[in-house]
């Protein structure tokens, strides 16, 4: 047993080592190995004479080594992933997440998947640590639409920006110094663009996007809130560097409010900045500007569209934004941005599928329930249709999620009539004449389980007039919106990414969660429209003109004629949304 005693004394040499030093799995002993040293020992005719309580002794020291070197082991691989839905994990899918999808089930079995998204994102990152960067494209089609040659230019020198100021670095350092000192500094090649990020996890995908996209059309490095667990849903976008704002920021950013001294908005309001066409400022000019640009900001907050305050905010390095809105569509009435943002997106309706595919990448935790979620239940259907169901009821402030029977007939009525779900059959015998092996899967997201379990329902108790199977899932159904629970936006990202993985899609009108997963998807969804007086409308969905997502509280203001003005009819690819009736969404048309 001296041999044991060994073998154990160099285990706990090891995992005190690696405990203290830090070191990597090339010094740790196999534990087999180190039972067949024990057998040889035991065999040994001078170890025989050792006395029994010493054997004893150093048996019990392995056995107490061999878990202390487990436990070390998953502690250096990292916590296994987490399943997130209600329904129980597949027994018979219980592999990590890796990329190793078989051809019969990937969404891309007939051609080449494109791992870099036709060049939006780049080699380099650690795949382990982030596996959903460069999978994303084995579980979606490839994208009709091609990134611009010159977007990914300019995602490439957006990264070196990127990573020159951004946190850590010496001139990120001195920029915060400086803010914290509250001094006016020179214009440099590092100005930032902080986004306070809240709402929903719909809304803030959408703001981070159109933060992302005004940092990169005014070369300003994109910093996000380090506090709304978006390090727990998203992997880092940009190599050798991070977007979270470090815990030591200066400013305490949380109590910014519309009427805050620092809001553009109010200093245009109180004078501090002067003239309507001529900017210019009372005073040493800020070093940083809070921009409010929340669904109720008012007059003078909207004036952060016109192109005279674009060239004032220009020459501030700090500008501290606030918004839940996807304000993509205003930037284009700016003159100044306009030739940049044709070249960057010759196809104008593209903004949110191309930026949301290189910024996004759920983490492994949210990233292992989408893929075995998938895998399980939706890839060996012929057909999948995705529907994102959520209700606009309340009683007095509280949101009601029903059962509301109106939303079901809606539902099933434009999931027919568009020919997305097959009707169901009166008789018996026409059912059965068309017997076939086809297989839909419905992927339903909403807040109630009542909807998906009527649809089930219906289809169990009636065949289909052509023979399809219709099987219905839902992952999740959390019956309350809980935005600031960490595990409830887990869920709900999974399911953003789920529904982004279907073949067509009905969408909920207003909804950002499904603007979110149309714009992944590259998908034009059937949208359904909201009902009045619990009456399903005629139509009870519509096509939508395109995959962006909608601005919901869009400025009426015409900068230009300084009147308000009907902006929906100003330039052909900027159109009233279908679901919104004074919400602006980019299409790509040529002509009023």
């Amino acid at each position: 047993m001296l041999a044991c005693r060994q073998g154990a004394n160099r285990k706990i040499g090891v995992v005190y080592e690696l405990m203290v030093m830090g070191r990597g799995d090339e010094e740790r002993l196999p534990l087999q190995q180190g039972l067949e040293t024990e057998r040889a020992a035991g065999s040994s005719a001078a170890e025989a004479k050792k006395p029994r309580r010493l054997s004893r002794a150093a048996l019990a020291v392995c056995f107490l080594a061999v878990p202390a070197v487990l436990l070390l082991q998953r502690w250096q691989a990292g916590a296994a992933p987490e399943w997130l839905f209600e329904v129980e994990p597949p027994a018979d899918d219980d592999r990590d997440i890796q990329d190793d999808m078989s051809d019969d089930l990937s969404l891309s079995r007939h051609i080449e998947y494109d791992k870099l998204l036709s060049g939006l994102l780049i080699e380099g990152f650690d795949e382990k640590s982030c596996q959903s960067r460069y999978q994303f494209a084995r579980y979606h089609r490839n994208s009709p639409s091609i990134p611009s040659s010159y977007l990914i230019e300019r995602l490439r020198k957006q990264e070196a920006l990127q990573k020159k100021c951004g946190p850590g670095t010496k001139a990120y350092k001195e920029a915060t110094k400086q803010l914290s000192s509250g001094q006016s500094i020179n214009v440099t090649d590092c100005n930032y663009l902080f986004l306070i990020i809240h709402a929903g996890l719909g809304n803030r995908m959408l703001e981070i996007t159109s933060a992302f996209l005004y940092a990169l059309l005014t070369n300003r490095v994109l910093l996000v809130d380090r506090y709304k667990e978006i390090a727990g849903l998203f992997c880092e976008p940009f190599p050798e560097t991070s977007w979270l704002v470090p815990s030591d920021f200066p400013l305490n950013y949380g109590e910014f409010t519309q009427s805050s001294p620092e809001s553009y908005g109010n200093m245009l309001q109180n004078k501090v900045v002067g003239g309507n066409v001529d900017r210019s400022l009372a005073g040493t000019r800020p070093s940083y500007v809070y921009l409010h640009l929340d669904g109720n900001y008012g007059f003078h907050d909207k004036l952060f569209f016109c192109e005279d305050d674009q060239q004032f905010l220009q020459g501030i390095p700090w500008l501290i934004m606030r918004t839940d809105m996807y304000f993509v569509p205003s930037l284009f009435f700016i003159p100044a941005y306009q030739d940049e943002l044709s070249r960057l997106f010759p196809e104008k309706d593209t903004v949110f599928h191309h930026l949301a595919r290189y910024l996004f990448h759920p983490t492994n935790n949210v990233w292992y329930s989408v893929t075995r979620y998938y895998r399980s239940y939706l890839a060996k259907a012929e057909k999948r249709v995705g529907i994102q169901i959520r209700i606009y009821e309340t009683k007095g402030i509280l949101q009601r999620n029903g059962p509301f029977p109106h939303i079901l007939n809606q539902i099933l009525s434009c999931a027919q009539n568009e020919n997305l779900l097959p009707e169901i059959s009166m008789t018996e015998e026409a059912a059965t004449e068309t017997q076939n092996n086809r297989t839909i899967a419905v992927l339903t997201t909403s807040l109630s389980s009542w909807y998906s379990d009527q649809i089930q329902k219906k289809y169990d108790e009636h065949q289909t007039v052509d023979g399809t199977t219709v099987k219905v899932y839902l992952p999740s159904h959390e019956e309350y919106q809980k935005s600031r629970n960490k595990k409830h936006n887990m869920k709900a990202l999974a399911e953003i990414y789920l529904l982004s993985m279907t073949d067509v899609l009905i969408t909920s009108g207003f909804s950002t969660f499904g603007y979110a997963a149309q714009g992944l998807a590259g998908l034009k969804p059937w949208i359904m429209f909201r009902s009045e007086n619990h009456v399903v409308p005629d139509p009870p969905c519509g096509r939508a003109m395109s995959i962006e997502p909608c601005f919901h509280q869009a400025p009426y203001y015409d900068c230009k004629a300084r009147r308000d003005a009907d902006l929906g009819k100003v330039v052909p690819f900027v159109r009233h949304c279908e679901d919104v009736s004074w919400g602006l969404k980019i299409v790509n048309q040529t002509q009023l």
